[in-house]
């Protein structure tokens, strides 16, 4: 294709990307590296009848007026990244050294808001991951083994989970795990225990977060397998069955390498999507247990004081977190290509 012709036809797509994907990273950066202006405090004295008093309120038309003037904040460079709302330099460092075991070091840490929102987010990316795509090759064999007659009705059931709005999604479980719904009350009645809660206990909060995430995801993977199994050579099986190969070695040896590309398609999109998780945490109220990146960002931009700084910082680190995670597959990826193409 000509130069020319090749520039004309990517034209439109890469105007769409500069317009609604570039600048606005850009102006997330540049708010990244501003926080908000302080208040400007002005004494006023109050006269009355018994004598007269001070009082120390807000100028509102001068802190009205600085913001006009300074739209972004006041600059603070890079401090916002290393703050404590975020990397904790400073704390970590004296974490580290006022800590005389690991353990200690690693509570200090926890304490920290980012490093708690990390440890989770990256807890959730890295279970949820995996298992969505096991579980989504699992019901993809599963299916494809079904006789025709059942294989619709198997395939709708299936992709329910990801036809439901995530936020709904949530929100029926967690009504589901409550005290008075219909899981709450089974545990209960199944271990004698009329004051278990799921929500009383982080680590319970956070495995049927891990469950939402797996039941919520696996119908994607589950399509995307159950296509590429359509495309599988019947050639490559029969001959497969005809050497004795097992069920198991010929999804080991022939089926799971067809679908590799696959694979390494649905592992950009959960890595992408497992490391942006908030709806669960919305939906089943469970902040106090289970923060991620996303609620932190979310936090910081609702109520009367929006920082907007420090939500633009937490979003470039999610950035720069998404592309961390992505790099290995990438890499793999196109080293693949290249390998096939020589």
């Amino acid at each position: 294709m000509p130069h020319r012709t090749f520039i004309w036809f990517i034209l439109p797509s890469l105007t769409a990307m500069i317009l609604f994907i570039a600048l606005p990273i850009v102006s997330v950066v540049v708010q990244s590296l501003h926080i908000e202006h302080e208040q400007i405090l002005v004494t006023v004295e109050n006269c009355g009848p018994f004598g007269c008093t001070e009082e120390t309120r807000v100028d509102l038309e001068a802190t009205a007026a600085l913001r006009e003037a300074q739209p972004l904040g006041r600059f603070n460079g890079l401090g916002t990244y290393f703050g404590r709302g975020h990397l904790a330099t400073q704390e970590i460092a004296q974490a580290w050294a006022s800590s005389e075991t690991f353990g200690a070091f690693w509570r200090q840490v926890m304490n920290l808001p980012f490093y708690r929102a990390l440890a989770f987010t990256l807890a959730f990316t890295f279970i949820v991951t995996p298992l969505v795509l096991i579980l989504g090759l699992a019901i993809a064999l599963a299916v494809n083994g079904l006789p025709k007659l059942l294989r619709g009705p198997t395939i709708f059931f299936s992709l329910l989970p990801m036809i439901v709005t995530p936020l709904i999604g949530s929100l029926v479980l967690a009504w589901m795990i409550n005290a008075e719904g219909v899981l709450g009350a089974s545990l209960q009645i199944l271990f004698d225990d009329p004051d278990l809660s799921l929500r009383a206990s982080p680590t319970l909060t956070w495995i049927v977060l891990f469950v939402y995430g797996v039941w919520s995801s696996a119908p994607f993977a589950f399509i995307v397998f159950y296509a590429g199994l359509q495309t599988v050579p019947g050639e490559t099986l029969e001959a497969a069955m005809i050497d004795g190969a097992s069920r198991w070695e010929r999804v080991r040896y022939v089926i799971v390498p067809h679908l590799m590309p696959l694979a390494v398609f649905v592992t950009l999109m959960q890595l992408m999507d497992n490391f942006r998780v908030f709806e669960p945490i919305v939906g089943f109220q469970a902040q106090a247990s289970a923060t991620s990146l996303s609620y932190i960002i979310y936090s910081d931009l609702r109520g009367d004081t929006q920082r907007f700084g420090s939500a633009a910082a937490t979003s470039v680190l999610t950035i720069i977190g998404v592309a961390i995670l992505l790099a290995p597959v990438l890499v793999r990826t196109w080293r693949d290509f290249n390998r096939k193409r020589v």
